[in-house]
This record gives structure tokens, sequence and C-alpha cells, in this order.
């Protein structure tokens, strides 16, 4: 205890203090460990990669420049002012800047960071890639890239002026982060281009989260008011099917991407110069299933109440189609039947996704199989089946998924196909 009158010695930081007792623990290991333990810290608080030999030989010098700075000042020296002397006289620190680590963290974030929607850049886009595929080599995972652009994004810029594109642009982004688990990650490539890196996501799974990233989007660009109907094209590839290396990959999505976009746009092009302004597009006759006295009518699984042509076959063949037109080979559907009408009314709601969920079905009367439930809407369920099976027209089925409890239905198998890994997913409507 200092006597009455006289200054007490300065007290080293938290940090230093940590620092201290680190210096104690370290007396106590052998030299292979105390080596392995100080090339990561080295690593950690210089982002110098350093071999165990020169870790251990600084360590000993920086506890001697330490003892040596405090005998010359009379006053406790840190061991990062030591540590700094140390490398600077070595040669390792040519032009030392001293920092706050919280300014560093900052900058390094700025760095890989967009700094208009706040998605990862294409820097670190390209630093992922390469880390997700070979953790995906490692343990035999499949990995899902997407790329993404904005039709028609050009126009916005010319019409409505830049800020404007700006708040699409953060629209985008926003819907993007809503959408994407934990383990995502999304990243702004180019001016209105982006991509998502999916871990652990197939084709089907990728294609599914774009149809409802797109959806999304349109609805969060609504209270912009846009004259020029902006929309969100995508491009699938996967790992290891469409390859193995980042360029291969990027060029399938890149094509697919293309491919898609022309297809739809020339697609609603060609409808739009068929149908006159403000005019519905409806069938042009009712479907036998839609007649008096035929009982399988499209029902509403929330709501058990027969829906209002709502288009079984949009609904159910949607994967298929959308499988199709990205050019993601698969065998040809099962032959099942199929509505004779496809109906052009807007789907009531969008397929909400069950992966991840453990969401399954038990078929039949007597329950002897099971099935994965993939994603359920307003007018039917998607399943899975580990081999091929022949369901009836009218299957009835009792679906487990979260929040509800067991719900008994009936099914209508109308389509099927088999996946990359042997799988088999069947596409059901919902009849009374």
């Amino acid at each position: 205890m200092p006597s009455p009158g006289t200054s007490a010695p300065p007290r080293l930081p938290i940090e230093d203090s940590y620092l201290e007792l680190l210096a104690d623990t370290l007396d106590s290991l052998d030299l292979p460990a105390r080596g392995q333990f100080l090339q990561r810290y080295f690593r950690a608080v210089t982002h110098l990669d350093l071999r165990e030999s020169q870790c251990l030989q600084f360590w000993d010098e920086m506890l001697v420049r330490r003892r040596e700075f405090s005998e010359l000042l009379h006053r406790p020296v840190s061991l990062k002012t030591a540590l700094v002397d140390v490398l600077a006289s070595a040669g390792w620190f040519r032009v030392p800047v001293l920092i706050e680590y919280d300014e560093l963290k900052k900058i390094q974030l700025n760095a890989v960071t967009d700094a208009l929607t706040g998605l990862y850049n294409r820097r670190l886009f390209n630093e992922a890639f390469e880390k997700e595929l070979n953790r995906a080599r490692r343990y035999g995972l499949p990995l899902a890239l997407v790329i993404l652009d904005l039709h028609r994004f050009k126009e916005v810029n010319d019409r409505h002026g830049h800020p404007r594109g700006d708040e699409v642009l953060r629209s985008a982004a926003t819907t993007l982060k809503s959408a994407l688990r934990t383990s995502d990650s999304a990243f702004r490539i180019g001016g209105d281009e982006f991509a998502l890196l999916l871990p652990q996501t197939d084709a089907g799974q990728a294609l599914a989260l774009s149809r409802r990233v797109e959806t999304v989007f349109a609805e969060m660009l609504q209270p912009l008011q846009l004259s020029v109907s902006v929309s969100m094209d995508h491009g699938v590839a996967t790992f290891p099917q469409d390859g193995e290396q980042a360029d291969q990959l990027i060029r399938v999505a890149d094509e697919r991407l293309y491919r898609l976009k022309h297809a739809n746009h020339a697609k609603a092009t060609e409808s739009a110069s068929r149908t006159p302004l403000n005019s519905e597009t409806v069938a042009p006759a009712p479907a036998p299933a839609d007649r008096p006295g035929n009982t399988s009518r499209t029902i509403s699984i929330e709501t058990k109440r027969a829906a209002e042509k709502i288009e079984n076959a949009e609904n159910a063949l949607t994967v298929a189609a959308s499988v199709a037109a990205a050019g993601i080979s698969a065998p040809s559907p099962s032959p099942v039947s199929q509505p004779p009408h496809v109906y052009t009314v807007p789907r009531k709601a969008e397929r909400v996704s069950m992966t991840g969920t453990n969401a399954f079905a038990i078929l039949g009367e007597q329950g002897a199989r099971r099935a994965r439930v993939l994603d359920l809407g307003f007018g039917g369920v998607a399943l899975e089946l580990d081999s091929a099976e022949h369901l009836p027209d009218n299957l009835l089925a009792v679906l487990h998924v979260p929040i509800l409890p067991p719900v008994r239905v009936n099914l209508k198998p109308v389509w099927s196909m088999r996946t990359n890994e042997g799988s088999y997913r069947i596409g059901c409507c919902f009849i009374s």
C-alpha cells in the first residue's frame, strides 16, 4: 500500500491487464502450444502471418523491451507499446498507423459494403463465393447461385430521375435482406445487378426463393407509384450439377437469367399487343371442373370455401414451368391428368416454402405413406417422395405444418417430376 501523501502508481487499462495475465499463462505452456497460440494472437492483433518460431522470438523480445522501457521511464509500460517497438524495429511495421479499433472495424466494413444499399459489394462476393464453394466441396453439399437484375431500371432513371432510381435499388436490397436465411448472403455486384449465395440449397429451392423475391419486390415498389413497370429477373446455377468452379456457375446463371428475361418479356409484350387496355383476360369457356354438377372444385385450405376460378394448372405447374424456362435439365413429367384450361386470373396468394420446417403429409386412408411438404399455397401443395409411386386422382392426406393443427384434405396430383437427387416432386391441387 502506498504511504500517505504519495500518489498511487497508474493502473494499466483492462486490455493491458489481460495481456499481463496472458503472459503469465504462456509461461506454463510448452513451446509448440505457445507457438501456435502466439501465431494466432499476432495474426489477430497485427494482421501479420508469421511463423511460429518468429512469434516465439518476438514475444520474448517484447517482454525484454517492456522491462527496459519500464525501468527507463520509471512507470509501467504496456505490452502493446513494446510489441509495436519490436515489430517496427524488425521491419514488419514500415509505416505504422495508430487508429482506434472501432474505427478500424468501420473502415473494414465500408471496404466490403455497398454504400447505397447496405449489401455486400462485388469484392466480397468473389471472396465469399470461393469460400462457400470450398465448403460445399469439402462436405458434399449443394450450393445455389442466383443472379438477379432489374428490368426497365434505366427507364426509371430517365423518367423519374436518379434519386427515385436509388429508392428502387434500396427497395431491392430490402427485399433481398428480408427474404434470406442467416446462412445466405446478398450482394450488389453491378449497377442494377445482384447476386445471392444460398448454401445447402438445390435448384428447386433456389427457384422458389427467386419467385418469392420477385413477388415481394413488386409489392415494395407500389408506394413509389412509378410510371414504369420494374421487375426483377433471375438466373439460377447450382453446384455441382452446373459446374464446380465459380466462373462456370456465374456463366450458367447469367445465361439462364437472360434466357428467362427474354422469354418472359417477349411473352408479356405479345400478350399486351393482343389484349386491349383495361380489359381482363379470362378463359374462353369454363372448364368441365367448373360446370354445375361437378364436385371437383378448387378450395382454399385457409377458408374451406370454393375459390373463384383459381388457376389450378398455374398453381400446379409453376415449378415445372420455371425449371423449363430457366434451362435446368429434368426428366419429362410423369403422365398424369391435367386441367383442360389454364386460367390467367392472378394467384390469390404466393406459395409459402416449408423447406427447413420438417412439414410432412400422411397419404392414404391407412396412412402408410409419408411425404415431405415442400410448399403450401392457396390452391395446392407440393410434395416430395423418395421413390416414384402411383397416386390416385382423389388422394386423402393429412397435412402436418407449423402453426396449424393437422389438416385433412383431398388432393388431386396434377404434375410430377424427378429431381437430380433421385426423389420425386408432385404438385397437387385441393379438391372438395
